[in-house]
């Protein structure tokens, strides 16, 4: 795809200061777009992201936000200073959330049965990773409706890691996620924005990843910029109508054009069949 491909769209990231945000952000601001980078506890991370799309595109590429996901006065403030920054909203990507490393730090190798959980982190991670991707898009779909245009994607995980024993709730906070796209995208179907999954298919690099992962697991991480190839092709018009899907990075063909590329491995969301008559994984 063209480097300026993207050009005049914006996009909101979530959780931007590292791993698969940083990725994204950088990867969107590549390729023409006007980005929001948050980030919730660490500032430093995303001032980082926003000196390195500088260096990309120049000083008014990325806006970088302070903002926490499960506030709801924070999501509305992180789009108000968007449209303020950069004229609009066109791309709402729900990276931000906790994984297992927030129940034990050993999850991978020792998993916690559910009910040994801590009740507050437990409320913590759904709260994050659920929630906070309804107020992020609650804030911005009426301006995407002004508009007739939008793109909401959902940053989501392989079928078998949410259904996992010891992946509680990390794994259904995930499946809840992925019901958004389902009915949101039933609820916004006509109003030229649409709501996608995706996923890159495989572990990957990030804060999620345990420090106690066997070696013969780490050799087999996936690069975060395996997202953005998908990502940038979700947020163009080339994209249109392509809704209420989920989308694994890792299986995106990238000697085909697009747009083929996207119909072969496009899956519906949720616990369906697939568009080419096999299970979803």
């Amino acid at each position: 795809m063209d480097s300026d491909v993207l050009a005049g769209k914006v996009a909101v990231v979530t959780g931007a200061g590292r791993g698969l945000g940083r990725a994204m952000a950088l990867g969107l601001v590549r390729h023409g777009a006007k980005v929001t980078a948050t980030a919730t506890r660490q500032p430093e991370e995303v001032e980082r992201v926003a000196a390195e799309a500088k260096a990309v595109a120049g000083a008014d590429a990325l806006l970088p936000l302070v903002a926490d996901v499960t506030n709801e006065t924070d999501c509305q403030r992180v789009i108000d200073e968007t449209i303020k920054a950069f004229g609009g909203v066109h791309v709402l990507v729900n990276n931000a959330g906790r994984g297992m490393r927030e129940i034990s730090e050993t999850f991978a190798t020792v998993p916690t049965k559910f009910w040994e959980a801590d009740s507050d982190t437990w409320r913590l991670i759904i709260d994050i990773n659920v929630n906070g991707p309804f107020l992020m898009s609650k804030a911005v779909i009426p301006h995407m409706m002004e508009r007739g245009w939008g793109r909401i994607l959902q940053i989501s995980m392989d079928h078998n890691t949410m259904r996992r024993g010891g992946f509680s709730p990390y794994g259904p906070s995930k499946a809840a996620l992925e019901c958004e796209v389902v009915v949101w995208s039933q609820e916004l179907e006509g109003s030229g924005i649409t709501v996608n999954s995706l996923r890159p298919g495989g572990l990957t690099q990030s804060g999620m990843v345990s420090d106690t992962l066997p070696e013969e697991v780490r050799k087999h991480i996936l690069d975060p910029e395996i997202l953005v190839t998908p990502l940038v092709w979700l947020s163009t018009e080339a994209s249109d109508g392509v809704t209420g899907r989920r989308f694994s990075a890792k299986d995106w063909d990238t000697s085909l054009e697009p747009s083929e590329a996207a119909r072969r491995i496009q899956q519906l969301a949720g616990w369906t069949e697939s568009l080419h008559g096999q299970k979803n994984t």
